[in-house]
């Protein structure tokens, strides 16, 4: 709990950070609504659009924004400081997810105040499932952005969780729907946590339905990645 509340005081100090998890979605959400891009899948643009930017915020946050801070951590010593006290592979992970879900709830508020000015009409049985898939979305993006900040230099995080950030958000069915992506995509996106994670917010929030496949691909993401995360984790 104590690592948790660290670690949430220090994304949100971080003003680089704070535009990624924040700004840069809704300045997402705000152009599919005034561009055709999401034209012919669903009743309305903003409907289409707030499942997958609530998605984006979630990979924003748990995998770009901690994989980046992580790594440089592990370069300044922070990391070597704490391997030196009982938290463990295991409780500097929960800290972080804990993090990751308080930051995670003050996007979703700030996201739905702005959409809801946009005229955006969930439906309301969608809350809950939601809500589940995006606690589980940031587990699986944390596990992942700890896996790759706890593996490689510092300076290769941060070109992998961007460079992945971009790719993931445009091609990988996280806000454009698999339906309007290439057909060699459309097979693939599904099973990655990106696109299992925006599937499942739409399901969700338009027609207030559970996506069974979108819940078991992200369980099997977290698990493997924490998995690999806890055993391969340096921390120097």
């Amino acid at each position: 709990m104590l690592q948790g509340r660290y670690e949430t005081v220090t994304m949100l100090r971080n003003g680089e950070q704070l535009i990624l998890a924040v700004v840069l979605p809704l300045l997402a959400m705000v152009g599919l609504t005034v561009t055709p891009l999401l034209d012919g899948y669903g009743a309305s643009r903003i409907n289409v659009a707030v499942p997958g930017i609530l998605a984006l915020c979630a990979m924003s946050t748990a995998f770009t924004g901690q994989g980046i801070s992580t790594g440089f951590d592990r370069r300044y010593g922070v990391l070597r400081f704490l391997s030196t006290t009982p938290l463990g592979r295991t409780g500097l992970i929960a800290g972080k997810v804990l993090a990751v879900l308080a930051v995670l709830s003050l996007q979703v508020l700030v996201v739905t105040a702005v959409a809801l000015t946009l005229g955006w009409q969930p439906d309301p049985q969608g809350w809950a499932p939601a809500l589940a898939l995006l606690v589980l979305g940031a587990a699986a993006f944390t596990a992942l952005g700890l896996l790759v900040a706890g593996t490689v230099r510092p300076e290769a995080t941060l070109a992998i969780t961007n460079l992945l950030w971009i790719l993931l958000g445009a091609l990988g069915g996280i806000v454009i729907p698999a339906e309007k992506l290439p057909a060699l995509l459309q097979s693939i996106v599904q099973f990655l946590p990106s696109g299992a994670l925006g599937e499942g917010m739409r399901d969700a929030f338009l027609s207030g339905s559970v996506n069974p496949v979108s819940v078991l691909v992200l369980l099997l993401w977290t698990a493997i990645a924490g998995g690999a995360a806890t055993r391969w984790f340096k921390w120097n």
